[in-house]
C-alpha cells in the first residue's frame, strides 16, 4: 500500500523559511520520480517542484525558482522542499507525490504577519 506522509507546515511570517519533508512507503522509492505539488483556497492544484529518482534531474514552476529546492534521500525513503524567503501567496496545502502512485494527505503552510 502506497503512503506518503508529508510534515513540517506550519505558520510562519513573510521572508521565513520552512521545510517539509515527505516519507515514503510500500514502493520502490528510489525508483521514482517526486514531486511537491499546492493547492490555495479556491484555487486548482499546481506543481511547485519536481526530482528524477535519482536526484539528478530537478525542475521548478517559475513561482518557486531561486527560493525553494527539492531534494530526496533514498536511504530514507524521503523527499523534501526546502522554502525561503516566503511570501503570502505561498499559502496553501502542499501535497507530495509519487509519479503515477499516488498523493500525501497534505501539509498546510501559511505566510503571514
Amino acid at each position: 500500500q502506497v503512503q506518503l506522509v508529508e510534515s513540517g507546515g506550519g505558520l510562519v511570517q513573510p521572508g521565513g523559511s520552512l521545510r517539509l519533508s515527505c516519507v515514503a512507503s510500500g514502493f520502490t522509492f528510489s525508483s521514482r520520480a517526486m514531486s511537491w505539488y499546492r493547492q490555495a483556497q479556491g484555487k486548482e492544484r499546481e506543481l511547485v517542484a519536481f526530482i528524477s529518482s535519482t536526484g539528478e534531474l530537478t525542475r521548478y514552476t517559475d513561482s518557486a525558482k531561486d527560493r525553494f529546492t527539492i531534494t530526496r534521500d533514498n536511504a530514507k525513503n524521503t523527499v523534501y522542499l526546502q522554502m525561503i524567503r516566503l511570501k503570502p501567496e505561498d499559502t496553501a496545502v502542499y501535497f507530495c507525490h509519487a509519479f503515477a502512485l499516488g498523493w500525501g494527505q497534505g501539509t498546510q503552510v501559511t505566510v503571514s504577519s
